[in-house]
C-alpha cells in the first residue's frame, strides 16, 4: 500500500497549510490554555470566528456529505487536515460536539425537516451543542439512566440530571437521552431528544476539574418542555440512535484527529528529550529513552492507520462499533503512557505548576498529564471498551 500523497492530496495539503498560515493570528496558541476549549467570552468569540473561517474556506465538515453542507472529503483528506492542524497546533472549532457528534447523528436518524433545521446552523456555529448522556449514577452503565421524559400530547416534560456535560455553559442545544417508558427493558424505553438549552427549567452548574478549568458541567432539568418534533429517531428507540453518536465519538474522524494529535505530541516529547538531562547527558542519548520513543512511534502509526480504516468504514456504512472501541481504548491509554513518560523525563521539575519561572514549556506537560486522567473514563471507560471487544469481537461470554 502506497501511503504517499497523491497529486490531488498533495494539493489539498498545500491548501490547508496556506489557510493556517494566513488565518491563524498572533496569540492564538493561548486559547483555552492550549486545550482548545473556550474558558472566557473572548476565547469563545475567537473559536466561533475560527469555525466560521474554516467553513468559508471549505475546510469544515470535511467528512460530512455534500448534500448536508459538508465537503464529502476522502478519509485521506480528513487525515491530512488533522495532521496539518496538529502540526501547527491549530485550535478546534467552537462547535466541535455539534460537528463530530450531533451532526452525524442527525444525518443518520433525523427527518428531512430536522436535517434542514439543525445541520446548517451547526456548520455556521449559530448553534453550539452539548451532549447529555451521563448521569451521577449512570456513566459507563448508561442504560441505567433515570432522567425521565413524559410524553404529553405534542410535547415531552423532562425531569432529571446530567453530569460531565462538556460545553453545557455555552451550548444552545443538547443531545439528551431520557427514559420515556419506565416499564421497558433497560436498553428499550429510552428516547433521544434535541433540547433547547434556553428552555425554562434548564440549569447549568460548572464542575471545577483538577486542572483548574471547568469545561464540564452538571445540568438539571426541572419540568422542561420539549416539543415532540424534537424527538430524534423513533420513540423509545433512543439507544440505537445513541450508538451512532458513540461510534462517532470513539472512532472515525475523531480517531484520525487523535492519531495526528499524538504524532505531534510525540514530536514534542522527542524535542523535550533533547532538552532535559539524564545522568549528565541529554536524555535522548539514553538507550532506554530511545527505545520508549521508538515504541511510541509504532503505537501512534498503528493508531493513525487504524483510524483511517474506521473512518472509511463509517462513510461506507459497513459498521465500526467494535473497531471504534479499539480506537478509543488505544488512544486513551497511549496518551496516558506518553504523559507518564514525560513526567519521568522531567524528573523533580514535573512537580512544578504553570506560573513558576522554572517550569518546563510553561507547564504544558503538567496540564496534559492531569487532563489525561480523564481519557480512560470519558466516552466509555477502558473496562467498558474491553467488555465490548471481548463479547462482540472475540465472542466471549458476557461478564457478570
Amino acid at each position: 500500500m502506497d501511503l504517499r500523497d497523491s497529486p490531488e492530496e498533495a494539493a489539498f495539503r498545500q491548501r490547508v497549510r496556506e489557510f493556517f498560515h494566513t488565518n491563524l493570528p498572533r496569540g492564538w496558541r493561548g486559547v483555552g490554555g492550549g486545550t482548545g476549549m473556550a474558558r472566557t467570552a473572548a476565547e469563545r468569540d475567537f473559536l466561533r470566528d475560527w469555525q466560521q473561517r474554516l467553513n468559508a474556506a471549505g475546510l469544515l465538515g470535511l467528512e460530512w456529505p455534500k448534500e448536508y453542507g459538508g465537503q464529502g472529503a476522502s478519509a485521506a483528506q480528513v487525515a491530512i487536515y488533522a495532521e496539518e492542524a496538529a502540526a501547527c497546533g491549530a485550535p478546534q472549532p467552537l462547535n466541535v460536539l455539534g460537528l463530530a457528534l450531533a451532526g452525524p447523528t442527525i444525518m443518520a436518524h433525523g427527518t428531512p425537516e430536522q436535517k434542514q433545521r439543525y445541520l446548517p446552523k451547526i456548520l455556521s456555529c449559530e448553534e453550539v451543542w452539548c451532549q447529555g448522556f451521563s448521569e451521577p449514577s449512570s456513566g459507563s452503565d448508561l442504560a441505567s439512566l433515570r432522567t425521565r421524559a413524559e410524553l404529553k400530547g405534542d410535547h415531552f416534560v423532562v425531569n432529571g440530571q446530567k453530569v460531565w456535560t462538556t460545553y453545557a455553559h455555552l451550548a444552545d442545544y443538547c443531545m439528551l437521552l431520557a427514559r420515556t417508558d419506565p416499564n421497558a427493558p433497560r436498553h428499550r424505553g429510552i428516547s433521544f431528544l434535541l433540547v433547547d438549552m434556553k428552555t425554562p427549567g434548564v440549569t447549568v452548574r460548572p464542575l471545577r476539574q483538577m486542572t483548574g478549568e471547568a469545561e464540564f458541567n452538571q445540568t438539571f432539568f426541572d419540568n422542561v418542555v420539549v416539543p415532540r418534533a424534537n424527538l430524534l429517531g423513533p420513540l423509545n428507540e433512543g439507544w440505537r440512535v445513541a450508538m451512532t453518536t458513540l461510534a462517532s465519538e470513539r472512532g472515525g474522524a475523531g480517531g484520525i484527529a487523535m492519531g495526528a494529535r499524538y504524532f505531534a505530541t510525540l514530536t514534542a516529547i522527542v524535542q523535550l528529550s533533547r532538552q532535559v538531562n539524564r545522568n549528565g547527558k541529554p536524555a535522548v542519548e539514553d538507550a532506554l529513552v530511545r527505545q520508549q520513543l521508538a515504541q511510541f512511534f509504532v503505537d501512534v502509526c498503528g493508531l493513525r492507520y487504524t483510524a483511517s480504516r474506521i473512518a472509511t468504514m463509517l462513510r461506507q456504512n459497513t459498521g465500526s462499533g467494535v473497531m471504534s472501541s479499539i480506537i478509543k481504548l488505544t488512544w486513551s491509554e497511549l496518551n496516558q503512557r506518553m504523559q507518564n513518560f514525560v513526567m519521568e523525563l522531567q524528573g523533580p521539575a514535573h512537580q512544578l505548576v504553570a506560573g513558576s519561572p522554572h517550569t518546563i514549556d510553561e507547564g504544558r506537560w503538567q496540564y496534559e498529564f492531569l487532563r489525561s486522567r480523564a481519557n480512560t473514563i470519558e466516552a466509555g471507560t477502558s473496562e467498558i471498551q474491553r467488555g465490548i471487544l471481548a463479547e462482540r469481537l472475540l465472542g466471549l461470554p458476557r461478564g457478570h
